[in-house]
């Protein structure tokens, strides 16, 4: 005659680790706690093969220990990069992740956002569009948001930014010592962070006492490179560009192949977020690296303390890049003055 064994359950777990059964539950519902008490309960949920009832957790809880992630372009290698370390803090915790792209696009942003709701998911971690931004005022979800990339005026939700008008004007400046005075700037129509980007590029260009071009680009396929190809038709053409984002930058270098132009020997190039392949691009593309890693870890820092402190302050952050110098902004000997 076969004994059925007794499911495994918090208390076992706790019994393993040495811990209260609400540290457990604390644990698996992905709340802060003391990190050698984590990884014993990490360690102890794994030797007993504990499986938690998501079922019955969700109507404790009235939510899912699920974050929603909504990006606004996963082409973009910043969101891809941002993305893999709020993953990577999440399933430490013990959360889940949905994530979601809405193309810049706020109907899909929207709804997304219902479909978190409907989710109940635990937290949000968003990237708005334009319009959102626009529009201003709280998201008024039921769960707590933090927003990455671009602030909401007038929302209270936490957020963590990096500081684009001065990273612009870095990268403008660089430029310019490079030796480049005739400079063009690409940036997106459809994002705050393209609109800042481009504040900061004119300001330094006011700054340096240069002309320079800054061109809005839509978000579509081709439009980078139809503004390229107008831009370099001209009989004074810029000898520098600038991109305001890594897709962007892809595109700008489409385009110049397709011109059979050679960056730098026909014209400098530099933009922004760094990726391995930029290395390999002749000697390399000037870019200003965004500190992913330190975004995607504040982003979950703030919402995890939110979780734990509904009520306190809102929280702003902003951080800085850094300026990778390569080949491609060098000035070449053709180039005109």
């Amino acid at each position: 005659m076969s004994v059925e064994s007794k499911p495994v359950g918090i208390k076992d777990v706790a019994k393993v680790a040495n811990v209260s059964p609400a540290t457990v539950s604390r644990v698996l519902s992905g709340r802060a706690v003391d990190p050698a008490m984590q990884e014993r309960v990490q360690a102890a949920v794994i030797s007993t093969g504990y499986r938690p009832n998501l079922a019955a957790r969700r109507l404790r809880s009235q939510h899912t220990n699920t974050i929603g992630l909504i990006l606004a372009d996963i082409r973009n290698p910043f969101f891809t990069a941002v993305s893999r370390t709020i993953e990577s803090v999440a399933a430490a915790r013990g959360l889940r992740v949905i994530l979601c792209n809405t193309d810049e696009d706020p109907a899909k942003e929207a709804m997304y956002l219902d479909l978190m709701q409907q989710e109940r998911v635990t937290g949000i971690i968003l990237a708005p569009t334009r319009q959102r931004v626009t529009r201003a005022g709280d998201l008024a979800m039921d769960c707590p948001v933090v927003l990455i990339d671009r602030a909401i005026p007038g929302a209270r939700e936490d957020c963590v930014l990096l500081d684009n008008e001065a990273m612009a004007g870095l990268l403008l400046e660089h430029l310019y010592d490079a030796g480049h005075r005739r400079i063009a700037g690409l940036f997106g129509a459809s994002s705050s962070t393209g609109i800042e980007r481009r504040n900061g590029f004119e300001k330094a260009a006011n700054r340096l006492g240069i002309t320079v071009d800054a061109l809005a680009i839509p978000h579509a396929p081709g439009e980078t490179e139809k503004a390229v190809a107008a831009l370099l038709s001209r009989p004074n053409r810029p000898d520098a560009l600038m991109a305001s984002n890594g897709v962007m930058l892809i595109s700008v270098l489409r385009a110049l192949r397709s011109l059979d132009l050679e960056v730098p020997r026909d014209i400098a190039l530099a933009g922004f977020d760094n990726s391995d392949w930029m290395e390999l691009i002749g000697n390399g593309l000037t870019v200003i690296e965004q500190p992913v890693e330190e975004i995607g870890r504040t982003a979950m820092a703030m919402l995890l303390d939110r979780l734990e402190h509904p009520d306190a302050a809102m929280r702003k952050t902003v951080l800085s890049g850094k300026l990778i110098a390569r080949g491609s902004s060098a000035r070449h000997q053709t180039t005109g003055s």
